[in-house]
């Protein structure tokens, strides 16, 4: 049966793993770039934090699927989307790898990689895929030989929308932004109202709302609108209905 290492560090964490051909994950070891509180992660630092670890965490991948070389199939790496200086890292290892055990090299699609193993774990074989993932909030099918997006946000992805929250709030992106949001939320009771489209029009939120000063933010701001109406509180517990896109009340 057919096994494949695979390296992944388009981001802020660098990861291998060992997989066979039936999806029986052998191993799966990472390393996370955590930065303070409230800072994002540059592409140089979080590139030089996988170059400190991806050898180590090669051989570890390696030692916990009790493997050796001669056992690849293939070698795969993350070729984007992602963060270019990271993802040269992977790349470059990968390349390597394959040189010096003259086995074959994959680059795989960053998306196709994350909606491949949902679809092996949940043996779906032509799945409509709604595809959140960091930059990505999108519908997914396959058509035509290849995945092609139906449909995508048009404002700011989920995956980015929390991290920018998280980074005003303060919070750690240890273990994940978007972890540690809802471990927050979870502190504090907030008065909220909550519109949908099953509301009558009198009590829905309107799609665009005015900020304090007068200035008024449209869709496609709002994120920004709701960082900055944060700023100006000093309460820990802001009502939801001030900041509904903050939520996602719409």
């Amino acid at each position: 049966m057919k096994i494949a290492l695979g390296i992944e560090g388009s981001a802020n964490k660098i990861a291998v793993g060992v997989v066979r051909e039936d999806g029986e994950i052998l191993s799966n070891v990472r390393k996370t770039y955590i930065t303070p509180p409230g800072t994002g992660f540059q592409p140089r630092e979080t590139a030089q934090h996988h170059s400190e670890h991806i050898l180590r965490l090669v051989q570890e991948a390696l030692t916990v699927a009790k493997v050796t070389p001669k056992d690849l199939s293939c070698i795969c790496y993350t070729k984007g989307p992602g963060m270019g200086a990271p993802l040269s890292i992977g790349c470059t290892v990968a390349r390597t790898l394959s040189l010096l055990w003259a086995c074959p090299l994959v680059g795989v699609n960053h998306c196709i990689g994350h909606i491949e193993m949902g679809r092996l774990a949940t043996n779906s074989s032509n799945p409509v895929v709604l595809y959140v993932s960091g930059g990505n909030t999108q519908v997914i099918a396959y058509a035509e030989h290849r995945y092609r997006i139906f449909g995508e946000t048009i404002d700011i992805a989920v995956g980015n929308c929390l991290d920018r929250v998280a980074r005003v709030l303060g919070l750690s992106n240890d273990p994940a932004p978007g972890y540690n949001i809802e471990q927050a939320a979870k502190l504090h009771s907030c008065t909220y109202s909550v519109a949908s489209m099953g509301m009558p029009p009198s009590r829905r939120q309107p799609l665009h709302w005015a900020h304090r000063d007068g200035e008024t933010c449209h869709e496609q701001q709002q994120p920004c609108c709701a960082l900055r109406e944060w700023r100006q509180h000093s309460s820990h517990c802001v009502r939801r209905a001030q900041v509904p896109h903050l939520w996602g009340d719409d």
